[in-house]
This record gives structure tokens, sequence and C-alpha cells, in this order.
């Protein structure tokens, strides 16, 4: 993945962008791919844009540079001062051919304020001593403190900008004359003389230790331990794999195509060189798993099967096999698969899951004949035992807008990840309706297929044949900041799917942005808005009433799926930031912890661990639809991170505030006008930024509910004309 071919959306969600720069002429450019390849060796899991700034040289003068890093970006500059306006990013971390990278910078891609430099020790020509940060000298740069302040053609650090840095990060080689050792602290060794210059011999073997060829630099990088960037990774070992096939290096290819969403090249990586081998269970079960991402389910069931055949691995296989059988529809033969797996190994959760999720229905719990022409069909994701709470409660509030019995007799349930097969279509065609939504399904990821490439596994060819009317109601588009998606196959999923449909609508309008630009000028105006439901339950739920008084509860929640995706370099500062804002919060409310699903209490535990912070938990994964609306409906303010920890307080009637960490939820708010209930969890001031709203939403409590109530109006407004049109659409059961 290249920095290009992301999903960038880096101004809605405030995710920080950092960029490494430098600057060159064509003296001090074959200093360059050494420098490249200590960062690399070093920091092997940092991959950011690596900014060269030149005064003109040709463009084929890089090529050396672009085959050892994917993000090598070219600029045009007179002076290394444009380090200080480089246009696109908010941390420049500016360093000097003439620099070796020998240890972990972690620190500085953490910084936030200022300018970090190291003043170096100089002589004046009266022999007094002085600070002061050279020319060429490090700089770690923060452009929103820079902006407006550093004119141009001005290289140096402006007063009372500076954030002194320890000298380990600009280490003076002139410091080791004599040939004295390199400090095993050095993080980046700055050269003031030539490379090779006697008296430095250790400084000099530092440096030698990155001089290599291209390919004994990728054999070095995809050897090291530990992780490493999927980008990086991406980009060097193909070349190294093509030269010298290896089994255990085609895996580690295959496992970052499979991270990046590129099963296809995942399986021809993997194929050729795993062929039918017993003794390389976990590749066949990498193959598996990116032949199922493809809905090659014949070939994905063979290799799942061979990689089951190792103990090590049968649980894990098993697991896959009991999906994979189950989203052909074969239930008998995936629970078959699951109790396999159980059997090779008693604790395995995959398989526990599976096995009750296909264990057959007693009679008691099969539901009574319905003549298929009286109900809808509900395509969604059926959340079941400890998934996302938000999952749970969306697929009820979707079928609360068109009948108050969300239950069997008037619906027929399609579970979305399930494939389409004529069966499932024959099943579909007999209702008198079908609605696919709502939720975040058009995302690559969670359950991928090679069918349409978003959640709804329905190939083009069967979905065409559809005969049912159609409504894709209150979808989102959840691709992640920064998250690679390779949009043809969805693209023409998506046309069709439009076409098809006698209503198409979205549950905000930067969703609707999004999927307009993939579609035929023709079919733009079809996609309409739908706000989620959950947004409006005080208007759907049978019998609701307002709550007369509230619990004195404040609740936090926090997310951690594709958590580098989320906070980048910044979850330390996002933690600290957090530990402020609540210790205020919690002299005003009872401050908890709403986990929407088990992974989600990752914070309490890091929250307590780095800053002695605890929080009660409410487990909003056991509870019911009704136990979790309650929850949030009695509370006085909700601070949340997943989209439907802030939806589903809302559509409750409370006050939120948005932990922006996707677009989705900055799409949100501004929809309803309310942008300032949003704060970037990459924001330098979050802490007191969030204590100061919180605090005024707690002080007028009567006057930010009633802002709730005036913003959901519009919302059911528009829910109401749209609903009054699908019931024509379905016609009346």
């Amino acid at each position: 993945m290249t920095h290009s071919s992301a999903d960038d959306r880096s101004t809605v969600t405030g995710r920080r962008r950092i960029a490494f720069a430098v600057h060159t002429d064509t003296d001090r450019l074959p200093g360059l791919p050494t420098l490249l390849r200590s960062l690399a060796l070093t920091n092997p899991g940092v991959c950011e844009d690596f900014v060269v700034l030149h005064p003109g040289l040709t463009d084929s003068s890089f090529d050396p540079l672009r085959r050892l890093h994917p993000r090598v970006v070219t600029r045009r500059a007179d002076s290394r001062g444009d380090v200080f306006r480089l246009e696109g990013y908010d941390t420049v971390v500016a360093l000097a051919p003439a620099m070796v990278v020998l240890g972990d910078i972690g620190e500085l891609l953490r910084m936030r304020h200022g300018v970090g430099a190291v003043p170096q020790p100089l002589c004046d020509g009266a022999g007094r001593e002085r600070r002061a940060v050279l020319p060429d000298g490090l700089l770690v740069v923060q452009r929103a403190d820079v902006d407006g302040v550093v004119p141009a053609g001005r290289d140096t650090v402006p007063e009372g900008l500076l954030t002194p840095l320890d000298a380990r990060f600009d280490f003076l080689t002139r410091r080791l004359y004599d040939d004295t050792p390199v400090p095993a602290q050095v993080a980046i060794l700055h050269f003031t003389g030539p490379f090779d210059e006697p008296g430095y011999g250790p400084a000099a073997e530092a440096r030698r230790r990155f001089e290599m060829s291209d390919e004994e630099f990728r054999a070095a990088y995809c050897a090291l331990p530990g992780d490493k960037h999927p980008d990086l990774l991406a980009h060097l070992a193909p070349p190294l794999l093509r030269a010298r096939p290896s089994l255990g290096l085609a895996r580690t290819v295959a496992d970052v195509y499979r991270g990046q969403g590129r099963y296809d090249e995942a399986v021809d990586v993997l194929a050729p060189v795993v062929g039918d081998r017993l003794d390389a269970p976990r590749c066949q079960e990498t193959l598996g798993v990116c032949l199922m991402a493809l809905s090659r389910y014949d070939e994905a069931e063979a290799r799942l099967l061979l990689a089951a055949a190792s103990p090590d691995v049968a649980p894990r296989a098993f697991a896959q096999l009991a999906r994979l059988a189950w989203l052909c529809g074969r239930e008998a033969d995936a629970h078959a698969y699951a109790r396999e797996g159980l059997e090779a190994d008693p604790t395995d959760s995959g398989c526990h899951a599976w096995y009750v999720r296909t264990r057959p229905k007693t009679p008691e719990e099969r539901p009574e004949p319905v003549a298929a022409e009286d109900q809808l069909a509900h395509v969604a994701l059926f959340a079941e035992g400890q998934e996302n709470a938000g999952d749970k409660v969306l697929p009820e509030a979707v079928r609360l807008c068109f009948d108050t019995d969300t239950g069997p007799r008037r619906w027929f349930q399609q579970p979305v990840h399930r494939l389409v097969d004529e069966a499932a279509l024959e099943q579909l065609n007999a209702r008198r309706g079908v609605v696919v939504g709502g939720g975040g399904l058009f995302l690559p990821d969670t359950s991928p297929n090679g069918n349409s490439h978003w959640q709804w596994n329905v190939p083009d060819g069967v979905l065409g044949r559809l005969t049912a009317p159609l409504a894709v109601f209150a979808v989102g588009y959840n691709v992640f900041d920064g998250q690679l998606y390779r949009r043809g196959r969805f693209a023409e999923s998506l046309r069709v799917l439009v076409e098809r449909s006698a209503f198409f609508g979205l549950r905000n309008h930067g969703s609707i942005e999004r999927v307009r630009e993939l579609l035929p000028a023709e079919l733009r105006d079809r996609v309409r808005y739908q706000p989620c439901p959950t947004t409006v339950a005080r208007h759907l739920v049978p019998g609701w009433l307002d709550p007369v008084e509230r619990d004195d509860t404040v609740l936090v929640n926090c997310a951690y799926d594709r958590a580098g995706l989320r906070f980048g370099h910044d979850y330390g500062h996002f933690l600290a930031q957090l530990a402020t804002a609540l210790k205020g919060l919690r002299d005003r409310a009872d401050v908890r912890y709403a986990a929407h699903m088990p992974a989600d209490e990752k914070f309490v535990h890091d929250l307590r661990r780095e800053h002695g912070v605890a929080l009660p938990v409410e487990q909003l994964y056991d509870l019911s639809n009704d136990g979790i609306r309650e929850l949030y409906r009695r509370s006085r303010l909700v601070i949340g991170m997943r989209g439907h920890a802030g939806m589903i307080p809302f559509g409750c009637g409370t006050p939120i505030l948005s932990l922006v960490s996707h677009p989705k939820l900055a799409y949100f708010l501004s929809d309803i006008g309310r942008e300032e209930w949003g704060l970037s969890v990459h924001d330098r001031d979050l802490g007191p930024r969030l204590g100061e709203r919180a605090a005024a939403l707690l002080d007028d409590h009567a006057a930010a509910v009633a802002d709730v109530h005036g913003a959901q109006k519009a919302l059911w407004e528009t829910t109401r004309s749209n609903l009054d049109e699908l019931r024509e659409t379905f016609g009346r059961a």
C-alpha cells in the first residue's frame, strides 16, 4: 500500500500526518540510501513519507531511493528552510544526508509541541561557548506552531518554539575523536566530516553497517525479529521472494497482503510455493483463508482440510472450516467441523462459538410457519453472544422502522455474510420485499468476499435476478482513514445494486459523497439520505418515555479494532489526555466505562496501569437491547468513540461527545450541525477541551437534552418521509 492508494480523510478525523524530510543536492544525494536503510533497519515498524527536497535534480536520480522505500516523495525546494513550510503534513522530522539512524526514534514521532532540536555547543571567536541548533541539525517541526511564524527564506528555529532534545538524537561525530566508541544510547549519529575521516573509526563502522546492496538490505529487513511495518515488508520482500523462493517468506508476504486486503496477491505468492505439502499447515491455513476471502470456497476448503491435519493448527483450521460451511449455507457441516475442532482442543473459543451458533434448533426454538408473502426479508449483520452491542441494537432498530413486530413472524432473516446462492435467491424473491441494512456495510474487511467486495456476499448475476423490491436502508461507507480499499470490484457491484434498488439510502452525507464518486453520473441522484434508525429510537420504540430524572452518570467508550489506523503514533498521548479529562469529570459525576465488546476493555486496563485511574465497567455486550437503551437513556452524558456509542445514546435523547478516530463520527455530527460535539483523538489539547465541553453540557443539562431533541427532529422527519415511500413500495401485509 502506498500513501496515495489509501483512503485519506485526515482532514475529517484529524489524523496526524507525519513525514521525514531531507534537503539534498547532487553532491549529498549518494548519502541518502544509507540513511534510508538505517532508518528502516533500526525502526522496522515505522513507515512514513520520506520527502526529499532538492534544487531541481532529475526524477530518475531518486530511483535508488524508491527501490528502498515505498513512500519516497520528491519536491523542489530552494533551501532546507522549506521543512518549516512543508504542505500536507502536521509533523516533519528533518534529517540530514550526513546522518545515520542507530536506535529507536519513536519519541520524536510522538512529539506534539514546538520545534524539537538538539542545541549543540559552539565556540565563538573569543573562545566562549554557547549553544545553538546547527543549520543541518535534526528538527522535529510541528506545523501548527510554525505556520505564520517562520517567514519564507528563514531556516532557523524561532525563539520560544525550541523544545530541547537529548543529544542522543543528534550526536555529532566530532565528539568521537581519537576513535572513541559510539555511545550505546545514540539514536542518530551526525557526521561532521567525511564518512571515512581518520580518527573516527567506530563512527565510520557504525555507518558502514548500513552500506549494502539492495538485495542485502531486503534480506536484512525481512530477517529482523519482531513486528515490521506492512508497507515496508510488502515493498521489500517480493523481489527477494522472486529471487529465492522461501516457504517462510512467502507466508510472511501473504500475511501482509491479507492484512491489506490484497487476497489475490496473497494467493499468487503462496500457492506456487505451498503446493499440497502437509509439512506447511500454517501456510495452508493462510492460503485457505485468502481463498475464502475471494469466494473460492471449494479451493479454500481443500486447503483448510490440509491445515487441519496438523494438531497444532487443527483448532483454528476447523473454526475457519465451520465459518466457510456456514457461509455456504451448510449448517450441518459447519456444526460437524466445529465439533472436530473442539475434539482437537476443547478450550478453543472460535470452535465453541461456531458449535453453539450452528447447533440444530429444538422444536420449541423453530418459528411457526409463515406465508412468505407476508414477510419482509432483512439482510444484516446479526450479532450473537458477546459481539458488538451496537450490532445487536441496530437490526432491531431497522425493523422497528417498518413494524413494531420485529420477530420471525414478520421478518425473514438473511445474514449479510452468507452467500446468496440459488436457494437463498429463491427465499428472498418469495418475500414481499428485501431490506438491506443498516450499519457500515460498505467496507472491505471484517468478512471479505470476492463477489461484491462489500459485506453483502451476493454475486452480480444473482443480484440482477432479484425480483422482490429491494431497499438499501441506512448503510454507511465505513472505510477507515488511511485504509486501503481496492474499489474496482466494489464499484461494479455497487452499480448493479443501485440499479436494482427501489430505494437506496445511506446513513450520512459523507457516505453519500463517497459512494457517488464511484457511480456513473446517471445513477448518482438515486443515492438518498436515510439516517441510522438508532438515532431516532425515541420515535420508534413502542411506549417510549423520556426519563424524568437521570442517573448522575457519565459513560465513556473507546474502540480498539484497527488501532493503528485509529491512533497512529498518538495512543500514549490519547491515553494521557483522557486520564486528565476523566480525573476532572469524576469530581462532577460517576464516570463509568461502557464496553460495547470485550476488546473495548483494553482502555480500562491501560488507563489504570499507565495513569492509576480505575473505572467501573458496564458490559453492554451482555445486556439486552432494552437494557442497552435503558443504560444510555438514564445517563447524563456519553463520551464515545464507536459510532453507535454516539448514535444510540443520541437516539435515546442523551447528550453526547464523540472521540473521532473514524470519519463516520464526524459525518454524523456534520449531518446534525453539531460539529463541536466531536474531538479528534489526535487533538493536541484533547484533555482540557474534552473536560471543558463535558462540563458545559453537565452544567446546563436541560438545555443540552433539548438540543439533542431538536437535532433529532430533522432526522425523524427524513426517516418518516422515506418510510411513507417504502410502505408504498413494499405494500402492506
